[in-house]
């Protein structure tokens, strides 16, 4: 029999009127005590379906406690709230109504609307706090974002990591500033009507401090992900598995009032149940998001290109609501690059960026060299609000040998092109942290592990994978403090004059996707790409059913080309090599990677 499902939504510790109750799955378990600071050892009751529970009056929050497993090992709660120890220290009561919330009129956004905007808490700011980042909030505004998205901030070993291995899926991370820290941080977003996404990692637990395979069969026993055991969603005991992935998700909403979510490589949670997990995983979280009267958005990380993954379930498919398209990155990056390494090496025919734009996917089903097997499905009908692109994210740069960014391997016109390649792209744009004033920081793969041994097994194991990239010179030590703080943005450098023309040239753009009938993310299937000038040239055309329409003109190359446009009476709206945007001359002779968008009607 499995666990009660009631119960399963209440893991943790729960704070009572004058009291205290745990509640935790540990089926591998005979018994199950808890120890908390000051007080006598006290046995949790066995339930059905491997649940444990006690209620003890007289806790408050900030009561420290750890379980004992069969009376031998001592360790944190699973579904902890709070490791103000780190990982392998104990767990912390929280009270998660004693936040006063402000967020009220908060109505969050549709999901064509989003504006992502991805940043690592720790290396956004130097102080590397959730509260940290509140100052900079008016300048996304500002700039166009609708939606911060936060690495993973589940606890993980140390004070440095890009969050994939965390452990504690419950705990905000504690050097972060914990669930205070970013309770306030999401309330103020709020206030000045930012959403706020979440990416959680499903497919596996880090290495350090991961001590839940001693509760349950959290774990499958036939399948691993390329960083280690693959979650049991579909096995023997896997029902408390699962609880504790959909529970998780719900929690993030209720309690700290989360507007989203992106799923770290769901090519890597295996599950085969009738209804996926990720399905409930969504519906759970939809659930709650609508007793607040908002809307939550649940994305997907996938390297499969399935369309199933938006598909309504109705139809067959998970019912999320998109997925993160490498493709239209790759397929750009290698135009703009020439670099054909590792999955660049699939992206090297000139029309993979004109269906990157109009379409979605690249790969549709066609033969992959990298996977060494068809990849994709179709996707020209899917909207465009189904899909996410980038021109830069934490695994297109930091997982570079070296970690730099597109500004530092193009020439500054090239970075513009990419800009504007991306706004014009029916689907919904996401900006890395800096990138929108050109940082010029590396921004590298770190780690702190506290285990020696494994601190030096990833360092072996990242310098061997940097060997796809045909790279044979040394790469930093992922462990190493300086790795970390020389990923950390350098905010003056907004205040220098390239830098902030790069930072208008986005806002301006972000302003006319907002306000253009014939941008954003609708009216996808009216969307046309096509070559001129031998190739050199791409014309990208949005309209709208009503007959508004802009062309994107865009020199691809590092020379001078000649393009006339037929049609005298369009006006443009975007000179990515003037400093204002005026005229209506139609001759255009276009500068190494100029762009000139222009608007008209058909």
């Amino acid at each position: 029999m499995g666990p009660s499902l009631d119960r399963m939504s209440a893991l943790g510790a729960s704070l009572l009127t004058n009291g205290v109750t745990f509640r935790v799955w540990a089926p591998r378990c005979r018994s199950v005590d808890v120890v908390v600071d000051g007080r006598a050892i006290e046995a949790l009751t066995a339930r059905e379906g491997g649940l444990f529970e006690v209620t003890l009056e007289g806790l408050a929050e900030g009561a420290r406690y750890k379980y004992r497993l069969d009376a031998t090992r001592y360790r944190p709660d699973p579904a902890s709230r709070f490791q103000p120890e780190g990982v392998h220290g104990p767990s912390v009561v929280v009270d998660p109504n004693r936040f006063v919330w402000t967020d009220q009129e908060f109505a969050g956004h549709a999901l064509g609307d989003l504006v992502l905007y991805e940043l690592h808490v720790g290396a956004f700011t130097p102080p590397g706090t959730f509260e940290a980042i509140i100052p900079h909030l008016a300048r996304l505004v500002e700039l166009g974002v609708t939606a911060v998205e936060l690495m993973p901030i589940a606890e993980f070993p140390g004070s440095r990591n890009w969050g994939y291995d965390g452990v504690h899926l419950w705990a905000p991370q504690s050097t972060y500033g914990g669930p205070r820290g970013l309770r306030r941080l999401v309330d103020a977003c709020h206030a000045r009507g930012l959403s706020v996404f979440l990416d959680v990692v499903y497919n596996h637990l880090g290495p350090e401090g991961n001590y839940l395979a001693e509760f349950g069969p959290y774990f499958a026993d036939r399948t691993q992900t390329a960083w280690g055991p693959a979650v049991n969603y579909d096995g023997t005991g896997s029902d408390g598995a699962r609880r504790h992935v959909i529970e998780n998700g719900r929690m993030w909403v209720s309690e700290f009032h989360i507007d989203g979510f992106r799923l770290d490589a769901i090519h890597a949670i295996y599950d085969t149940s009738p209804v996926h997990v990720l399905t409930e995983f969504a519906e759970a979280a939809r659930s709650e998001a609508a007793r607040l009267g908002r809307p939550v958005h649940v994305i997907a990380e996938s390297h499969d290109n399935d369309r199933k993954l938006v598909l309504p379930t109705s139809a067959g498919g998970l019912g999320l609501d998109a997925v993160w398209s490498d493709d239209f990155h790759h397929a750009l990056h290698r135009r703009l690059t020439g670099e054909s390494m590792s999955y660049y090496v699939d992206f090297g025919a000139e029309q993979h960026l004109e269906r990157a734009i109009a379409e979605g996917f690249v790969y549709q089903g066609e033969p992959s060299e990298y996977f060494g097997r068809p990849r994709g499905t179709p996707s020209s009908d899917l909207a465009g609000d189904h899909f996410v692109i980038f021109l830069q994210n934490h695994d297109q740069v930091g997982n570079r040998p070296q970690g730099e960014r597109l500004g530092t391997l193009v020439p500054f016109e090239a970075v513009k092109l990419a800009v504007s390649l991306m706004f014009v792209t029916p689907s919904i744009p996401l900006l890395f942290m800096g990138e929108e004033y050109g940082e010029t920081a590396r921004f590298q793969f770190f780690s702190s592990f506290l285990d020696k041994n494994l601190a030096e097994a990833v360092r072996k194991g990242r310098t061997e994978e940097m060997t796809r990239w045909d790279w044979r010179g040394p790469i930093s030590d992922p462990n190493a403090p300086n790795t970390f703080v020389s990923s950390r943005l350098n905010h003056s450098l907004a205040g220098a004059p390239r830098h902030r023309g790069l930072r208008e040239f986005y806002r301006r753009w972000l302003t006319l996707r907002r306000t253009h009938p014939a941008l954003g993310t609708r009216h996808k299937q009216l969307t046309q790409v096509s070559r001129e000038a031998d190739g050199a040239v791409l014309v990208v055309t949005r309209a709208t059913p009503d007959g508004d329409e802009v062309k994107l003109v865009a020199n691809l190359t590092s020379k001078t080309q000649a393009l006339t446009l037929e049609a005298p009476d369009w006006r443009v709206l975007i000179d990515s090599d003037a400093e204002t945007f005026a005229g209506t001359n139609t001759a255009v002779p276009l500068a190494p990677y100029q762009c000139l968008l222009y608007e008209g009607r058909r």
